[in-house]
């Protein structure tokens, strides 16, 4: 496979490795290597092959190890970075209590500084887990203004690709909610065409939003800006939205035309098959957060009643981690513990990595987005270890699960940049951003304790 290579810029090889060059229907190529010149894939092919054809290019050693696209992760939140470790000081009795007494208290907390530093931190950790492009949903409302500009300033200088949103919520009111559309407007008007960041509208979920805010949202989208939220995770979502709002939140999202193929509709666990399948009718992304879900104790989005009605299903971390082949693996193993079926995940979750491909396609205009082709974008990771069994076409999820979610990156590489070079970061310093990260976090946490747990009237009324 080989392309004509851009001229003026250097070349690049990879390998020898086992190159899995895609996450849907892909060619092995056991003792693979991939060439990129700038920003480009020009070749992917056999080391000796590639190695006499590019005698003079800079080399990568992939020692063996499995060479894969770059990930990409459809739902994190950078915001969290620096909650780990964090006692909010009472006791969360359910997800209601988990929202008002620890993220609520600790999105207020936030200022310039460690909205940077949490953007920094949870950076350095996709680079670390080989995702090159990323979908964060930010909140930081004492620091609303150029709150986007400021993880985008990270996002770049650790040399990803990002598509960011700012949530909107009336949780604190109706004034903070319009200034955090302004807020996504000016970030989405700004960064429209940027090669690698771009924006759009984030909200947190319907039972925080009221329909004045969401008629603002609707007045002011446009359909090529897209919408991200979260979707019935707690079935809280849906009882508030009922009886605050007269409607259940797919039914919300689409009286205010919010639905659409650019849309990510986060968790969908608590929802009805018809809800499911308007969604699906809309061609919305329902994007699985595994972990979360587990961790925050709000239930499993069932991946095959979803897929049964034929919803777009993609994957996410939602601020748990940036690994995004551990959110693979717990998909895997979520649906057969669900499921209490032990040959279950085999048939929707080895798509989830290539859907979030195809969406962050179409949102950055990199249509070859997650493939090793001539003419795709060079973005790609090494898994460190050679594997001890054959990996095949038919196998190589099961090597990914099995294997390749606990393994180490060996070199990560996004546009053609080598972030991660055997280990060693070239674009961050990620002992230096902890250590200040460590020096900053005191006197967030101080802040948060500062804060009491506040929620909307029509949610503890």
């Amino acid at each position: 496979m080989t392309a004509t290579p851009p001229t003026g810029a250097s070349t690049t090889l990879v390998g020898p490795g086992i190159v899995i060059t895609s996450f849907r229907d892909p060619e092995i190529v056991d003792g693979g290597a991939v060439v990129w010149r700038g920003g480009e894939i020009v070749e992917v092919g056999p080391f000796d092959d590639l190695l006499r054809r590019h005698e003079h290019a800079a080399r990568l050693d992939a020692a063996g190890g499995v060479i894969l696209p770059g990930m990409v992760n459809l739902h994190h939140h950078f915001y969290s970075a620096l909650a780990r470790g964090l006692d909010p000081g009472l006791e969360l009795t359910d997800f209601p209590t988990t929202l008002a007494g620890l993220w609520w208290r600790l999105d207020r907390a936030l200022d310039a500084d460690t909205v940077r530093l949490s953007a920094e931190v949870a950076a350095a950790d996709c680079i670390r887990w080989g995702a090159t492009t990323v979908f964060d949903h930010h909140a930081s409302p004492s620091c609303i203004d150029g709150s986007l500009e400021l993880v985008a300033g990270a996002v770049e200088r650790a040399g990803l690709s990002a598509v960011l949103c700012y949530e909107i919520s009336d949780r604190n009111g109706h004034d903070e909610a319009l200034a955090g559309l302004d807020e996504n407007l000016e970030f989405c008007s700004s960064r429209a065409g940027h090669p690698s960041v771009r924006g759009m509208l984030g909200l947190h979920a319907g039972f925080t939003v009221g329909d004045a805010t969401l008629d603002a949202v609707a007045r002011s989208h446009r359909p090529e800006i897209g919408c991200h939220i979260h979707v019935a995770e707690d079935p809280v979502d849906g009882r508030v939205s009922r009886s605050a709002f007269g409607a259940g939140p797919v039914d919300r999202l689409e009286r205010f035309g919010l639905l659409s193929d650019r849309t990510l509709a986060v968790h969908c666990i608590h929802l009805e098959p018809a809800e499911r399948r308007r969604l699906a009718e809309h061609n919305a992304t329902v994007v699985h957060n595994p972990e979360s879900n587990a961790n925050n104790g709000v239930g499993r989005l069932d991946l095959e009643a979803a897929a049964a009605d034929r919803c777009t299903l993609g994957l996410g971390t939602d601020g748990m981690s940036s690994a995004m082949l551990g959110s693979l693996r717990a998909a895997f193993l979520g649906a057969r513990a669900g499921r209490h079926d032990p040959h279950a995940g085999w048939t929707v979750v080895p798509e989830l990595l290539a859907v979030n491909a195809d969406v962050a396609g179409r949102f950055l205009d990199r249509p070859a987005l997650g493939r090793l082709e001539p003419g795709a974008p060079a973005d790609l990771c090494v898994l460190d270890g050679a594997p001890p069994a054959p990996i095949t076409a038919d196998n190589w999820f099961a090597h990914l699960v099995f294997g390749g979610a606990a393994t180490t990156v060996r070199h990560t590489v996004a546009g053609g940049r080598v972030l991660l070079d055997d280990h060693r970061f070239t674009t961050l310093d990620p002992v230096a951003i902890a250590d200040e990260a460590r020096a900053r976090t005191p006197e967030l946490w101080r802040r948060f304790h500062e804060l009491a747990p506040s929620a909307p009237e029509w949610i503890v009324g």
